[in-house]
């Protein structure tokens, strides 16, 4: 039985469905630690496939591969060098009647083998989460052995409920270790930590927690891996948004396990975190999908400034594409803004006027349209103008569209189909328009850590503080359309997030006849946006695989 161990926190960037990627990830972040003086690398959730899997699982030949993988990398350990606890699907040979269902697993690689494994009990089937559909659920597990520690591995949700802590505590657990593959949303940290000091409470055992870092189509891991001791104190921080192989050292203290305590990393404000997310949602979607770029409309106005910045802090200035295209009713401030916008990114500038295409259509639909008057019709053909003009450019040179628009349009459907709302991805998708002031803000005072973009200030003040327009027609806002952005984002986040009903959101100080007409927006739109492009998902409950409402929905209320 041994008094110390030194257990290295990896906290890496997987990518969904590249096994043998993944294990040379697994394979670098062991030597790494093995130089560390490491005895145990502790993995996240799922790290050999990427997470989530999803309908992956149910492919014979991912599993065969991650199988395959497995005893690769348990054979890695037969050189005396660390231990892993390994997260993969895994078909459990000792299934019962036979069973051959995946479930989601930590495999403890030692000793040239597989010298132990536990499965989740807890699949979560809430919110993006649909392990229940693709896994079998495990027995409440008991401790792992190495080097004559027992273990307490709970997978993620596990450390959620009390159930899975108390048996592993009853079964002789001595550390509780906790892999995971828990997406970032706003303030979700406070709620680990919380969850995390519950289950100390009940048990009196120290605490190990791994992240992922990275992003997965519109889920985006934060990292943010730490170890809390006995005593609920925080010993070890790792960073986040970034990858980290972290060195913790413990020591028996008596009957109890201590971590070493260390100085822990600043702490990353609302919208430093908000930005981060965004960037390396970006940057990881653009780049495990193998695109040399985005391209994307530079209006002038703060959408697509803080859509830019967030590509060139993401990609960098020279993967960044942005086109302005100009209407009769594009003003002089909207092209000097957008200039001056490119000029601080360092990103290409090209201007293709849209005035020859709306010539165009106004004369091959005069025919039909003969007799009616000018509306909504005209101003969604520039932005369907502006929206083919830059698939165009994408399909000319690779690059991929991003799109510029944000929650409180995609909310309220003040988007245009096949218009703006064209792209391969939505950066600002989850962002309220009041967020989308506060983050550029924000990046206008300071370079994030890791940006690739420019220090200063990335867009001039103007962008921020002049009223927000479509610009289709003169002398338009969006105001016209709309409630104030602070009414209506605090009505969206009543009706979307808290779910609650119009009654509910009128009795918190707003007009219940505004509170009815963003109801009735917010319903109406659905089906734009089940053709929109993924993004960055930053809420707790963001439009996507989040928010399952139907289409025909003659509810009101």
């Amino acid at each position: 039985m041994t008094d110390s161990l030194k257990i290295a926190l990896a906290q890496v960037n997987p990518t969904v469905g590249d096994v043998a990627g993944n294990a040379a990830l697994i394979k670098a972040a062991r030597a790494e630690a093995a130089k560390l003086g490491a005895d145990l690398v502790v993995f996240p959730e799922l790290v050999l496939s990427g997470y989530p899997p999803e309908d992956l699982v149910y492919r014979a030949a991912f599993l065969d591969a991650v199988d395959a993988a497995l005893k690769d990398l348990a054979a890695l350990t037969s050189d005396g060098g660390p231990g892993m606890l390994v997260g993969a699907p895994w078909r459990d040979p000792a299934g019962k009647n036979g069973e051959a269902r995946a479930r989601n697993t930590v495999l403890l690689l030692n000793g040239g083998k597989i010298a132990s494994y536990r499965f989740k009990h807890h699949l979560p089937n809430y919110g993006v989460f649909d392990e229940y559909r693709v896994f079998a659920a495990g027995d409440v597990p008991g401790p792992m052995v190495f080097k004559g520690v027992r273990l307490g591995v709970m997978i993620c949700e596990d450390m959620w409920f009390t159930d899975v802590a108390e048996t592993l505590h009853e079964s002789g657990a001595e550390l509780l270790v906790v892999p995971n593959g828990s997406p970032f949303e706003v303030d979700k940290g406070d709620a680990r930590l919380n969850h995390a000091v519950a289950r100390i409470g009940e048990t009196g055992l120290p605490l190990l927690y791994v992240n992922q870092v990275g992003g997965q189509d519109d889920l985006i891991f934060d990292g943010g891996s730490f170890v809390l001791n006995a005593d609920r104190s925080l010993a070890v921080q790792a960073g986040s948004w970034a990858s980290d192989i972290k060195l913790t050292s413990w020591k028996r203290d008596g009957k109890t396990w201590r971590c070493a305590p260390e100085t822990p990393p600043p702490a990353l404000d609302r919208c430093e975190n908000i930005y981060q997310a965004l960037v390396l949602g970006l940057r990881d979607y653009v780049g495990k999908n193998r695109f040399p770029g985005v391209v994307l409309g530079l209006s002038g106005g703060i959408d697509s400034a803080l859509a830019a910045a967030g590509a060139a802090d993401a990609l960098g200035p020279e993967k960044v594409h942005c086109v302005m295209m100009p209407s009769p009713y594009t003003s002089r401030e909207s092209l000097e803004d957008a200039a001056e916008v490119a000029r601080l990114l360092g990103v290409r500038l090209d201007t293709i006027d849209i005035g020859p295409a709306m010539n165009t259509f106004d004369g091959m639909l005069a025919p039909l349209f003969k007799g009616t008057s000018a509306d909504i019709t005209e101003e969604n053909l520039q932005s369907r103008a502006r929206g083919l003009t830059l698939m165009a450019i994408s399909n000319k040179f690779g690059k991929m569209v991003l799109s510029t628009g944000n929650k409180s349009e995609m909310s309220t459907g003040y988007a245009t189909l096949y218009g703006d709302m064209c792209g391969g991805y939505a950066v600002l998708k989850d962002v309220y328009k009041t967020t989308v002031f506060a983050v550029s803000r924000w990046r206008n005072g300071q370079k994030p850590t890791g940006a690739l973009g420019p220090a200063g200030a990335v867009m001039p003040e103007r962008v921020i503080t002049k009223p927000p327009t479509a610009e289709l027609k003169h002398n338009q806002t969006d105001q016209d359309t709309l409630p104030p952005y602070e009414v209506l984002d605090g009505i969206l986040k009543g009706l979307i997030e808290d779910q609650a009903g119009i009654a509910a959101v009128a009795d918190r100080g707003y007009d219940e006849a505004t509170v009815r007409r963003v109801y009735k927006m917010l319903t109406r739109a659905e089906y734009k946006r089940r053709q929109a492009a993924p993004g960055v998902k930053i809420t707790h409950l963001a439009f996507g695989r989040d928010y399952r409402y139907p289409i025909t929905n003659g509810f009101n209320g």
